[in-house]
């Protein structure tokens, strides 16, 4: 593992470009799945005004068109990156009452003084314990707006799957299917996956989230091992 891989933000903190030119190659499916998003909130969008937080916004590459299309009424985005941050306002240029946040996400929900209508995430969640997901439920159930929607895109273990057995097929995905990605920037991302991603079951995510009272669960789409789901009471 890179010296530097030494939390579950280092990748995103000290080589953004790196996770950004990933993505950009769309090898974990970010066009199809914001394509999803931007339809998710052009719905709401349509039913008035409502505001969105967006948890690990990172630099907002993929959700700021997304926003564009479908202004929230107000917007704010938290990460752990200040550089992701920092590009972040350059993407959402334009946009009226945002804000963004350079905080851990759990705590940003905790500490949120008016309630929202939308709650995001986009491949942040899964670096969370068990624990610390199903904190991160409770405290975005009580953050809801009535009738509002928690909105995960993450990478998600298939029923009766261990972490192992995930990391091993994810790694090969990786390693077989990147191939445009530089060899140690690859290994970087395979060092960063392997250490820090702790993704759950479907199951296991609908009963979190029914735990803390969203109960109504809809697997949007899903793109091999990454899912889009919408959560709400």
């Amino acid at each position: 593992m890179s010296e530097r891989a030494t939390d579950e933000t280092t990748l995103f903190r000290q080589s953004w470009t790196l996770y950004d030119s990933i993505s950009e190659m769309n090898y974990m499916f970010h066009r199809e799945i914001y394509a999803h998003i931007t339809a998710l909130l052009s719905q709401r969008h349509a039913g008035g005004p409502y505001s969105l937080l967006d948890l690990g916004c990172g630099n907002t590459r993929f959700i700021a068109p997304c926003l564009k299309t479908a202004t929230p009424s107000r917007y704010a985005g938290v990460d752990l990156s200040e550089a992701a941050l920092n590009e972040a306002r350059e993407y959402l240029s334009g946009l009226e009452n945002v804000a963004l946040h350079h905080q851990d996400m759990l705590q940003a929900v905790q500490a949120a003084a008016a309630p929202f209508d939308v709650i995001f995430s986009g491949f942040a969640v899964h670096h969370l314990d068990a624990e610390a997901k199903q904190a991160l439920f409770h405290a975005s159930a009580a953050k809801l707006a009535p009738g509002g929607h928690f909105i995960l895109a993450d990478v998600v273990r298939e029923e009766g799957q261990t972490r192992e057995e995930y990391l091993e097929g994810y790694l090969n995905f990786m390693r077989t299917q990147w191939t445009a990605v530089r060899t140690d920037h690859l290994e970087e991302a395979c060092a960063h996956v392997a250490a820090f991603d702790f993704p759950e079951t479907f199951s296991d995510l609908k009963r979190m989230a029914a735990e803390a009272s969203l109960t109504n669960v809809r697997l949007v789409d899903r793109f091999a091992q990454h899912h889009v789901l919408v959560f709400s009471a």
